[in-house]
């Protein structure tokens, strides 16, 4: 999907800069209206599959962190079913507990890089649909001030030629 919007977004690019210039005018450019208009609207298109697809992997890392969580716990469970079964003498319940307390530091330890991983994942994956909503967002604003532009001057051009024609009709 990101290729789809960064494949809108250098169609609009490319049809901006091989747009004509007017011949008084070479620091414009003129596009067509329609095929600007039918970019943006697929670009647009295309935004909420990005923040949908943003959405999946913020709930995918939810229930990884769930997951992970329920195997700390089941792992605890594990441990202190091992450490109660080696109740027999004093040096094998040492050993026990000894070896529940490692079970859950890896287990937490683990717990801990899953969730920092997921996160990261998230941040990055969050950071680059932002990124490419920022970007087109300021094309589409670039776009619409040079169509502005480009329309006042137009429209200036054309009371410029009609004033013109009334002053010589005139005389």
């Amino acid at each position: 999907m990101a290729n789809d919007i960064n494949r809108l977004i250098d169609m609009l690019y490319e049809k901006i800069e091989d747009a004509k210039s007017p011949a008084l005018k070479p620091s414009m450019s003129m596009v067509e209206r329609d095929e600007m208009l039918d970019l943006l609207d697929e670009l647009r298109a295309q935004l909420p599959v990005e923040v949908k697809r943003a959405q999946e992997l913020l709930s995918a890392r939810e229930k990884f962190v769930e997951d992970a969580k329920r195997d700390v716990d089941r792992m605890m469970r594990q441990a202190e079913l091992d450490a109660k079964a080696k109740v027999s003498d004093s040096e094998v319940l040492y050993a026990a507990k000894e070896k529940a307390r490692q079970i859950i530091a890896q287990a937490e330890e683990r717990s801990r890089q899953l969730y920092q991983v997921a996160n990261e994942y998230a941040e990055d994956a969050l950071a680059r649909t932002e990124e490419a909503v920022q970007a087109a967002l300021d094309e589409v604003k670039q776009n619409r001030v040079r169509f502005r532009t480009a329309s006042a001057a137009k429209m200036q051009e054309q009371r410029d030629r009609l004033d013109g024609k009334t002053e010589t009709g005139e005389e």
